[in-house]
């Protein structure tokens, strides 16, 4: 079976099920059949046997869902709410988020665990982005800031001393 088959169609694997089953009651052997659809005999026999257990739904594709979501969508809608009170309203020191921080939050308010690395993606799905502060800071200085990326920047990167410090 060509790559062309298996983009063409998404049950593609099942259509090649149905198809071993057309074989096999013309007569065909699990060999032959395993040979010509580019599978193994063990793939034939298990499906004949799935048709002898369970008629010829067992063919049937079944699409796997993975895993059922650990939070409720009513949950994961009250998170972003949560996590606007601030790090420090939960005991956390300094007003920043991090995965970790998230994490705990999520237990301490839903008793549902999450690794780390699965939290920006929660994260993703609400929109809601941890390090990007709702407003600037009242003492900001734009014009400073304009000077020093202008001046001040340009003359550090030029001075081999600070080439060589800022190399990680």
């Amino acid at each position: 079976m060509g790559m062309s088959q298996k983009t063409a169609h998404p049950d593609w694997k099942e259509q090649r099920r149905w198809r071993a089953l057309e074989l096999k009651r013309d007569g065909w052997t699990h060999e032959e059949v395993a040979e010509a659809l580019g599978v193994t005999k063990g793939a034939v026999s298990q499906w004949m046997q799935r048709v002898a257990d369970q008629g010829e739904e067992g063919l049937r594709a079944c699409p796997h869902l993975g895993a059922l979501p650990k939070l409720t969508a009513e949950q994961k809608q009250l998170l972003p709410d949560c996590l606007s009170h601030g790090a420090e309203a939960y005991g956390f020191r300094g007003e920043f988020w991090n995965s970790a921080r998230v994490g705990e939050v999520i237990w301490r308010e839903f008793a549902v665990r999450y690794h780390k690395n699965h939290i920006p993606r929660l994260l993703h799905e609400l929109d809601w982005t941890p390090q990007q502060p709702l407003e600037r800071a009242s003492q900001r200085d734009e014009s400073r800031i304009a000077r020093w990326r202008h001046e001040t920047w340009p003359a550090l990167k030029k001075r081999p001393d600070v080439k060589t410090a800022l190399r990680f």
